[in-house]
């Protein structure tokens, strides 16, 4: 993509105005613990250090809205806390500009690092030093500064406090995240009839996984329906793929494919029905239709061997979604639910399953944060290239502004703090809603202005107006958001005598200095993902294949113990993939060019290796028994996967098109000592295996350049 091009994406991305689903009464409790903050100060302080106090609660409340599995008062005091010591630290060292372009430098390296403790850290670290850059200008001495830093303590403290008294949709992120995955499952189920290939896109059970993972506290408060839902979504997952699959299950025609189809539309109304029901906390009601379709006795008659396990499975999980879903759980998730919280407590010294997930309360989380930070410290990270872009261009920024007639420089810094983001398209695109947001904001403020001329009390409640449509509109786009931000900053402002006129030239020209000097640094120091494909691509090839090799070590050896080596697998395949996409998305608004891996062979490898991962879940769904006969031609089969998969990524890495000669040898062995349909009592794992490499093939041939036709185009054949 070329950089004009590039800069036109970019731009178009970032002035996009979605319809999101409002939150009204979230928003109107933000504006009401703002509104109440800022009655407070200027009735006891008057109104600079009232502008202080709204700036705390304004952020907390903003905090707050940031999607974090997280209980939301954790995040306001957070988010004050680090607010009001920075506030104090920088009023400390403004005198002297050396000093405090040092503080500063510090202050948002530490912010861009914050990055790799996760997005929610990142965007309340960085909005912490932007606002921190207007909240120093305010006090006038040493005391007066901890009055202003007490101020917006007390703001995020009251935003808090407003949160536990008045709770809206409790625990609704982690619903939302629950019915999405039922929800996603239900899609799925209801494409497999008409695509018995259809592909599925893990991220909605990745996140439900990620919300399942609580704190103490949280864990002795969680609804009951919330939990055992997520597994059984999981487990249903492979066992609607191997009812569908016609190499692996039923033929593409005939009573037994109607059958299935009518089975897979049950299915999603089911888990439709689940979903609903979770989301909005009431009961299940099931369609009359979906229930006879499970209740039909012909399905023993129609299946026989692994579409009969599945058929059977697929009731089982259903109705445990169902109990679930309404509170009650299964029998096993009612044992476990009543000992979750004392679990949870105890899991400091648990095994590595029930590790992922505990997520540790916030004192004992400084640790992981600590050492996520410190691992990005080598060369080539993209967090610490972000972290030493947004240092640089802060300071650059400051002096800028200092340097300019216009006096309150720190609008530039500000702008390119807020805009500044690891990757390339966010930075650009927020740079030019920004600018476009701060043009609009600033002008239907300044007319509202010189029209009414309002005083202390009508600008504090237009402000809190402002911050009211931000809170509501947060979703809509940064430009709109950025708009309702820059009104309420200007009338914040006035509120404690800033001169109008000077606001308005200040905030368009800095601001555009501040978005202009973030595009530059990009430019200059990039952290491109393009170069980095071909080593996505090679840690999904790694990833697939481990899980692959572990599927099929279950078969040689069958133990229960083995399935927990399976999943772990399975999760990191999920992680690796949804790096490779990410990568790829980002790729593809960079204006660079596709270095030794281009568009057609990065999409027909990413075809490939999802049949590949495919594949190995239809196994998955048909693990044997700890009783079960073992395979042994299989673990030579696992161990040949294992090390092909290895040596392919590292020959990705290199830019060679990698060959898969050792797992065809285990096959011949496989077929030599067994026989396909000579010794061979049940050839669905043979099937599987063979399976396995055609997708191995068609990766090869998709990095080459010669797309080996996929499953999917031989079964519409």
């Amino acid at each position: 993509m070329t950089w004009l091009r590039a800069l036109k994406e970019t731009a178009r991305s970032g002035l996009t105005i979605e319809r999101p689903r409002l939150e009204p009464l979230v928003a109107i409790r933000g504006a009401a613990g703002l509104a109440l903050v800022l009655g407070i100060s200027l009735a006891l302080f008057g109104p600079v250090v009232a502008a202080s106090s709204a700036f705390g609660a304004y952020q907390a409340a903003s905090a707050t809205l940031v999607r974090s599995w997280r209980p939301r008062p954790v995040l306001a005091l957070v988010s004050g806390a680090s607010l009001a010591v920075s506030t104090f630290l920088g009023y400390l060292t403004g005198s002297r500009l050396s000093l405090f372009l040092a503080l500063l430098m510090l202050w948002t390296f530490l912010a861009g690092l914050a990055w790799a403790a996760g997005r929610t850290g990142g965007i309340i670290a960085a909005s912490n030093v932007a606002i921190m850059l207007v909240t120093v200008t305010l006090p006038t001495s040493i005391a007066d500064s901890a009055v202003h830093a007490a101020m917006i303590l007390f703001g995020g403290i009251v935003q808090a406090a407003l949160i536990v008294l008045f709770p809206v949709r409790r625990w609704g992120a982690h619903r939302d995240a629950l019915a999405d995955a039922l929800a996603a499952e239900a899609d799925y189920a209801r494409r497999l009839r008409h695509d018995p290939l259809a592909a599925f896109d893990p991220v909605p059970l990745m996140t439900a996984r990620s919300a399942a993972a609580l704190t103490p506290r949280q864990a002795r408060r969680r609804p009951p329906e919330l939990r055992g839902s997520r597994g059984v979504a999981e487990r249903i997952r492979p066992v609607l793929a191997s009812l569908a699959d016609p190499a692996m299950g039923v033929p593409s025609e005939g009573p037994e494919r109607d059958r299935v189809r009518e089975l897979l539309a049950a299915a999603g109304s089911v888990l439709d029905s689940a979903a609903r029901a979770i989301r909005h906390g009431g009961p299940v009601e099931l369609a009359p239709s979906a229930v006879a379709a499970l209740r039909t006795p012909d399905t023993d008659a129609l299946f026989t061997g692994p579409p009969s396990r599945a058929a059977d499975r697929l009731g089982s999980l259903l109705s445990d979604v169902i109990e679930t879903a309404e509170g009650g759980g299964t029998k096993t998730e009612r044992a476990e639910a009543e000992k979750a919280a004392e679990a949870i407590r105890a899991a400091e010294e648990a095994a590595p399953a029930a590790r992922h997930r505990r997520r540790p309360s916030l004192p004992r989380l400084v640790p992981f944060i600590l050492r996520a930070m410190r691992a990005e410290l080598r060369p080539g990270s993209p967090i610490l290239r972000h972290a030493i872009r947004v240092s640089a261009v802060a300071a650059v920024g400051y002096l800028i502004g200092t340097a300019l007639p216009f006096g309150h420089g720190y609008w530039a810094p500000m702008a390119a703090v807020m805009v500044m983001r690891p990757e390339f398209s966010r930075t650009y695109g927020r740079s030019i809603a920004r600018f476009g947001g701060t043009i609009v904001g600033v002008s239907l403020a300044t007319a509202i202005v010189q029209v009414v001329h309002p005083g202390v009390t009508p600008s504090a409640v237009l402000a809190v107006g402002c911050a009211l449509l931000m809170y509501l509109l947060t979703d809509t786009g940064y430009v709109v958001g950025q708009a309702c931000v820059s009104a309420y900053v200007v009338f914040l402002l006035g509120m404690a005598g800033g001169v109008w006129s000077q606001t308005v030239s200040e905030r368009v020209v800095l601001t555009l200095v501040g978005g202009i000097l973030a595009m530059i640094a990009y430019a200059v120091y990039p952290a491109w993902e393009t170069p980095r494909l071909r080593g996505r691509l090679g840690d999904w090839l790694t990833a697939a294949g481990r899980y692959a090799a572990s599927v099929v070590d279950q078969y040689a050896e069958p133990s229960e113990g083995g399935h927990d080596e399976v999943r772990s697998a399975l999760l990191d395949t999920r992680e690796a993939r949804v790096a490779w996409q990410e990568a790829v998305d980002t790729a593809q608004h960079e204006p660079v060019r596709h270095r030794g891996l281009s568009h057609a062979a990065a999409d027909h490898t990413q075809h490939a290796l999802a049949e590949f991962g495919r594949v190995a879940m239809l196994l998955e769904a048909h693990l044997p028994g700890a009783a079960a006969t073992p395979v042994p031609a299989a673990a030579r089969l696992a161990e040949a996967l294992r090390r092909a998969t290895e040596q392919g990524a590292k020959e990705v890495r290199e830019r060679r098109v990698p060959n898969w000669i050792e797992v065809r040898k285990a096959l011949a062995q496989w077929d030599a000592q067994q026989g396909v349909g000579g010794g061979e009592t049940d050839p669905f794992v043979r099937n599987g295996a063979g399976l396995l490499l055609d997708a191995l093939e068609a990766f090869s041939h998709g990095l080459g350049g010669k797309r080996k036709p996929s499953r999917r185009a031989r079964h519409r054949a």
